[in-house]
């Protein structure tokens, strides 16, 4: 049997996304319609406040939004206080990557240590034009004060129990997060997609496929290898942007 520490997980909508499905499924369902949740994800079980990414700063709320998701979209301060904390409470944040999308609120941990990888800081402050998700004024103030650690290793263990492992598949620098929970070893995927790019539907494996690339991605061969290769790694998948998980308090 597994040893602790054990960790829950708490996943927090700060945003949402409406755009077209073929952004998280590469090759499948272009033309539809397609709403995504943004996550924080805080983990409970450390004697610190650690949050895996840190979502948007403007947030649109809408019945149509929550309703496509099935859940309730928060404030990042809003969704912290259901928890009772506040941004200035957080000691530690976990970056799966530095798209605008999961790291807008990172200027408010005024007390926190980030974590993400080297290739992500090089990609934010020299970004190819097909880049553009990458927004550098979220994260150089506090790269500057030296909140930020940059990762160079392909895995980091930030406290007992909870690993960054580098997983190039949707950006160079993306990282996913292995994190020891009571039911096995829980896997926060470091790339966007949904629970279909690692469980895709019969006629997608009727085509001899096993998973379904991000529908932005470095490389689709590599991107693809890189899915098979995290859903071997944990016992529970959980897709950085699956919806589903808007309902769920507590995770696993």
């Amino acid at each position: 049997m597994a040893k602790g520490p054990f960790y829950r997980i708490h996943p927090i909508v700060v945003g949402t996304k409406v755009f077209d499905k073929g952004m998280m499924t590469y090759q499948h369902d272009y033309g539809k319609e397609y709403v995504i949740p943004i996550y924080c994800w805080l983990v409970e079980g450390a004697d610190k406040n650690i949050l895996i990414d840190t979502g948007l700063l403007e947030v649109i709320k809408s019945e149509f939004r929550e309703n496509a998701i099935g859940g309730k979209i928060y404030t990042f301060e809003e969704g912290l206080a259901k928890y009772g904390l506040s941004p200035k409470d957080i000691d530690i944040v976990i970056h799966t990557h530095l798209h605008n999308d999961h790291c807008e609120n990172d200027f408010k941990c005024i007390n926190a240590t980030f974590y993400a990888h080297e290739l992500e800081f090089q990609t934010a402050y020299n970004p190819h034009p097909l880049d553009y998700r990458y927004m550098a004024e979220f994260i150089e103030e506090v790269d500057q004060a030296g909140q930020m650690v940059h990762i160079k290793e392909k895995t980091f263990e930030v406290v007992p129990g909870i690993t960054m492992v580098h997983t190039p598949a949707h950006t160079k620098g993306g990282m996913s997060v292995l994190i020891n929970t009571e039911k096995g070893l829980l896997g926060i995927s470091g790339f966007c997609v949904i629970m279909e790019n690692f469980d895709p539907p019969a006629k997608i494996k009727a085509m001899g496929m096993e998973a379904i690339p991000p529908g932005t991605n470095i490389d689709p061969y590599l991107a693809y290898d890189q899915i098979i290769k995290f859903k071997n790694m944990v016992d529970i998948v959980i897709p950085l942007h699956e919806p589903r998980f808007s309902s769920v308090e507590t995770l696993p």
